[in-house]
């Protein structure tokens, strides 16, 4: 039977700084480089947004093309859903690392302050 970490005792050995670090709490976002995902997405550059609207789980993008329109919607786990002229083009995960258009940022909930990891 394995022994279980000593989580107490690691702990102690940190510094007041790097426990400060673990106790705050953390806003994860997905971003998107948009205009170069849909060109990817589609083959067609140019993609205008015209509209966009905010939730706390997600952000939705209507974006056109000529007479092409998009509904891009984006929520804050990384999951995201694309629909071109009403037909689903890409629904799935952004932040499994094969998507070079997608990244996710971290932030400190209280203050807002990008956090960057090791």
């Amino acid at each position: 039977m394995c022994a279980a970490p000593n989580i107490e005792a690691n702990l102690l050995e940190m510094n007041e700084d790097q426990v400060e670090a673990w106790v705050k709490p953390i806003v994860c976002r997905v971003e998107v480089d948009l205009p170069n995902w849909m060109a990817a997405l589609t083959g067609h550059k140019d993609w205008e947004v015209f509209n966009e609207e905010e939730t706390d789980d997600y952000m939705t993008y209507a974006m056109r093309l000529g007479r092409q329109e998009a509904e891009v919607t984006l929520y804050h786990s990384g999951y995201a859903v694309v629909d071109v002229d009403g037909e689903s083009l890409f629904n799935g995960t952004l932040t499994n690392g094969q998507n070079a258009c997608a990244q996710l940022s971290y932030f400190n909930a209280e203050n807002g302050e990008p956090i960057t990891f090791n």
